[in-house]
């Protein structure tokens, strides 16, 4: 499946309210970022927590060209935190960090407007 980063794309094929709740995405606070050479895009090393129900994780963030590292510890971000780890390179990035393509094409992060309880559900 390709996602499509072009916001004239039509919308993806319908699917049923149940297949949305299989989704699990929660919000959680960076702890760390660092930088991640290895990767072959440019991507940013995270530490998140998401709260005593899912605890602190990994993940890789194509993020960038938008977001400086010693601006994200701290900030809080959504995540599908029920996909299977997936190896980037010798790193483990264990939920999918969610952001939106700006004009340029380039991961903005997606998070709440106002600070929540870490290990909060979107729905």
């Amino acid at each position: 499946m390709h996602l499509s980063h072009d916001p004239a794309a039509p919308p993806a094929a319908e699917i049923a309210f149940d297949d949305f709740l299989k989704v699990d995405i929660r919000v959680g606070t960076i702890l760390t970022a660092e930088p991640f050479p290895e990767a072959r895009k440019p991507a940013i090393k995270l530490l998140i927590d998401f709260g005593a129900g899912i605890g602190i994780c990994k993940s890789s963030a194509q993020i960038t060209e938008n977001h400086p590292i010693e601006s994200l510890p701290g900030r809080q971000v959504a995540a599908v935190v029920n996909f299977p780890p997936r190896q980037i390179g010798k790193y483990m990035s264990e939920v999918l960090t969610l952001g939106f393509a700006d004009d340029a094409g380039a991961v903005m992060l997606f998070a709440p407007d106002r600070r929540v309880p870490d290990g909060s559900r979107l729905f």
